[in-house]
């Protein structure tokens, strides 16, 4: 498995594709603050805050890392490497867990400008605000916008930062068994973008129902887990990532019962 997992990570590394990723997200986390500064200064009107979230890291997150996967699970379809990986003697658990991690990788290394932007535009100590449309790293900026920094509030930033990346990573993870499957990016793109956009609306509804909000909570679409601050308990962030990493399981389980009985061809 690792032998896999270091040639799926140099392949990683050298892929145009995945440099291309991380300046979309460079240049979209850049936007992101940039609108967020500006409304909150009132120097564009809130109405345009759809733009803004177009560039915000929920809506980014749930294309490119559907195209990561598109191109990385089912591009190794298409060139016979996991073909060569099977026929070689690896079990088809260890292929699917060496792409579950390689993928997740890339997931946290495009996540990073969104990261690393969030942190400085808070250290500015300037006010950012997108209004209701603030979700993840967005929601950060702008409920803790003006914070006073200190060692307490940087060790919150990183475990904040942190859980919102494996809650991302678990969200995304649905796109391994789309791309075991269907072995087609387009496909995968499409389909888990809708399933995104379904999950938005389904958020919605758990605030009407308690029944609904606690099914919800127990994936990581729900429990408000894409909405943690510098305020959220540690109970809290604790149990975000243990949802993630359960539901990342399932995922990859589900996943093995599929793959398994394909055929390779």
């Amino acid at each position: 498995m690792l032998n896999l997992i270091q040639a799926d990570l140099y392949k990683l590394r050298k892929s145009m594709a995945i440099k291309i990723l991380f300046a979309i997200t460079t240049l979209s986390a850049i936007a992101m603050a940039s609108l967020a500064y500006l409304m909150a200064q009132g120097q564009i009107a809130q109405e345009y805050t759809g733009i803004g979230f177009m560039f915000s890291d929920v809506n980014m997150i749930s294309i490119l890392g559907a195209v990561i996967a598109g191109v990385f699970i089912c591009g190794d379809f298409d060139n016979k490497t996991i073909h060569d990986a099977i026929s070689s003697g690896s079990s088809r658990v260890t292929v699917i867990i060496s792409k579950a991690t390689v993928f997740s990788c890339a997931l946290l290394f495009i996540l990073l400008p969104y990261v690393i932007v969030t942190g400085i535009a808070l250290g500015t100590g300037s006010k950012f605000d997108m209004g209701a449309v603030s979700v993840g790293f967005l929601n950060i900026l702008s409920k803790e916008s003006g914070i006073i920094f200190s060692a307490s509030i940087i060790f919150k930033m990183v475990a904040v930062a942190l859980t919102l990346m494996i809650v991302y990573m678990a969200q995304l993870s649905i796109c391994v068994p789309l791309a075991m499957v269907l072995k087609k990016p387009v496909l995968v793109i499409s389909i888990y973008y809708g399933f995104s956009i379904l999950c938005g609306k389904l958020a919605s509804l758990s605030n009407s129902s308690a029944v609904f909000d606690r099914f919800f909570s127990f994936t990581p679409f729900g429990g408000k887990y894409t909405f943690v601050t510098f305020d959220t308990g540690a109970g809290e962030l604790i149990k975000a990532i243990v949802v993630s990493l359960v539901f990342i399981i399932v995922m990859l389980a589900l996943t093995y019962s599929i793959f398994r009985r394909s055929e390779i061809k």
